[in-house]
């Protein structure tokens, strides 16, 4: 008896560990932007396969800067492209955080990303004597992520339940009769 008993209820554990990640996993799928922002150097270039030709005009890019907050106070450039493949560039971009923003000419928004431009990298000389004045720097750089709202609270469910079955697994474990 206590052999099943103890097989029901991790079974009913595996279960249900089983289908949080399913229904984690589904929501931040909409949060995906149907553009493809990339920086060389100075330069800002921005592509997407959403836009229709209508009229002769795929739609308008902008680069907003981080005091710009609509569309029309950008750095506005046409897209251009194929049916596959609509694309816009800006040159001579200073350094620093902005938005990028497509518009098709249908009025709908293909998708809106930030994008940090480290602008042109001066080439400096080492020699093989030099060390760092501050040692190794360590941390995140570049590599750094802004995840969304929706992914963090989903983060934090996730560790929240992860805490709860952790106390109620040694809970259960100091005394074997009680659920």
């Amino acid at each position: 008896m206590r052999i099943s008993s103890l097989l029901l209820r991790s079974g009913l554990t595996v279960a249900a560990a089983s289908v949080l990640p399913l229904s984690v996993a589904t929501v931040p799928a909409a949060a995906v932007s149907g553009i493809s922002v990339s920086t060389t150097g100075s330069t800002v270039s921005v592509t997407t396969s959403a836009c229709t030709n209508v009229n002769g005009s795929w739609g308008t890019a902008s680069l907003l800067n981080s005091r710009q907050s609509n569309f029309a106070q950008g750095r506005q450039v046409s897209l251009s492209g194929t049916a596959a493949l609509q694309s816009a560039a800006w040159s001579g971009v200073s350094a620093g955080t902005y938005t990028v923003i497509v518009v098709c000419s249908n009025g709908v928004t293909a998708g809106t990303q930030s994008v940090i431009v480290s602008g042109a990298t001066p080439t400096r000389t080492i020699s093989a004597t030099a060390s760092p004045s501050r040692g190794v720097m360590g941390g995140m750089g570049g590599s750094s992520t802004d995840y969304g709202t929706l992914t963090l609270v989903g983060g934090g469910v996730l560790v929240g339940a992860g805490g709860m079955a952790t106390a109620w697994f040694l809970r259960r474990k100091s005394k074997p009769y009680r659920l």
